[in-house]
């Protein structure tokens, strides 16, 4: 938690004031969302006459070049950039970032990202770090009261119950980003009067659209073949290896299912998935009368990005609207639980709780870098999760250090498994 000592009061994020400076803290700043990001903010300052936005801080890990590139463009200039990996600590590569930006402070490793986390001058955290990694920072935001805009399902994959005590604790605020829980957000937030302070009703049904991936159509005979490179090649969204291999296994859906289970606070029973090829329905929400409300838009991780950062208002988005002067042919598939059987173990997850989040999570970590390295077949992916699952001893309610050594331990296993 930010010490009280440096504590200094800020307004309400919905307030808005001409002369009032959003400060933005965006972890994994030089991945694809972070990149994204960091266009919005810039955008934002173009469109947005209520409030002024600034990037506070940025993060990367390894990619020194990119973190310099994107505070050289960010306007007006960061205070502060972060170096996960503290082995460039007071390195002569590391420094030269300051040289982009003269008196912008530059510091190291993850306590780093802690600290800035809880920096009383940030209004907003943008968790956009890939995998277990940004589960440290995004829960001192959390335990900080910020406003998170949340990329880094993981978080909630690994430590869901702590994450959402920690936000009842605190009154932050999480807003999904994934483009899926977003579009939950929308419209359960679609579904409250205007004119009452009653709250919105609670849902029956949150309905997960998945694309498919690039092996929608192939069979499971096909998959124990797939290459790398096949596996990368997503139809439709441009993301990142881990988060495309993801994709292919259907793991990235399946970690979005335990997501929803604790960021709504639903029950695994109330989820479901459905394949959408088009990628523009990001999903439904279905209530008790059988109405189901969908939220459509071109697949663009800007939208749900700049929604995050502004809600409740909605401004002009870079994103491009639905083209309406076009036919659009839009299906729904049943999803295959035999073709991908990592949807089933997602929702196993999802109902057990405790443990089994943070080991199936690093186990898919393990196993996709494994892949990714040519160690093993894609098709050993999940079911390499399935069987560290399956051979851990659940835990119901465990602390955060209990957690991190299971990662630890989940990870090992892993590469037992395949004798690496």
């Amino acid at each position: 938690m930010a010490s009280t000592e440096n504590h200094r009061e800020r307004e309400p994020i919905n307030e808005v004031d001409a002369n009032r400076t959003l400060n933005v803290a965006v972890f994994g700043a030089t991945g694809s969302i972070g990149t994204a990001t960091a266009e919005v903010i810039a955008h934002l300052n173009r469109v947005d006459t209520q409030l002024k936005w600034r990037m506070w801080a940025a993060s990367g890990h390894r990619n020194l070049e990119r973190l310099a590139q994107i505070v050289s463009a960010a306007d007006p200039a960061p205070h502060r950039a972060v170096l996960s990996d503290p082995t460039f600590a007071d390195s002569d590569r590391a420094r030269q970032i300051a040289t982009v930006r003269p008196g912008m402070s530059i510091t190291y490793g993850p306590d780093a990202l802690v600290e800035v986390a809880q920096s009383p001058e940030v209004d907003i955290v943008v968790a956009a770090i890939v995998g277990r990694a940004g589960l440290e920072s995004t829960l001192a935001a959390v335990e900080a009261g910020k406003r998170v805009a949340l990329a880094n399902k993981e978080t909630l994959v690994v430590a869901g119950p702590l994450v959402r005590r920690a936000m009842v604790a605190s009154g932050a605020e999480i807003l999904p980003v994934d483009s899926e829980h977003s579009a939950i957000f929308q419209c359960m937030g679609t579904s409250a009067s205007p004119s009452t302070t009653q709250p919105p009703p609670k849902p029956k049904k949150l309905i997960l659209t998945a694309s498919g991936g690039p092996f929608r159509t192939w069979t499971k005979e096909q998959m124990q073949a797939a290459t790398v490179e096949s596996a990368l090649a997503h139809p439709t969204w441009n993301m990142g290896a881990k988060i495309s291999i993801d994709s292919a296994t259907m793991m990235n859906k399946s970690l979005e299912i335990i997501e929803a289970r604790w960021l709504f606070d639903l029950p695994a029973d109330a989820i479901e998935v459905v394949v959408h090829p088009q990628s523009i329905i990001h999903s439904m929400v279905e209530f008790d009368d059988g109405s189901v409300i969908a939220q459509m838009s071109p697949p663009d991780m800007k939208l749900p990005i700049q929604y995050a950062l502004t809600y409740p208002r909605r401004l002009e988005c870079e994103s491009p609207g639905l083209d309406r002067s076009r036919r659009w042919d839009l299906s729904l598939e049943v999803a295959d639980h035999d073709r991908f059987p990592g949807l089933a173990l997602g929702f196993e997850v999802a109902a057990a709780g405790g443990t089994a989040g943070a080991v199936v999570n690093a186990a898919n970590e393990e196993a996709v870098g494994l892949f990714l390295n040519g160690q093993i077949r894609f098709t050993d992916i999940v079911s390499g999760c399935r069987d560290v699952f399956q051979n851990h001893t659940h835990e119901s309610d465990p602390p955060l250090s209990r957690l991190l050594e299971l990662d630890i331990w989940a990870r090992k296993e892993t590469r037992n498994r395949f004798q690496l």
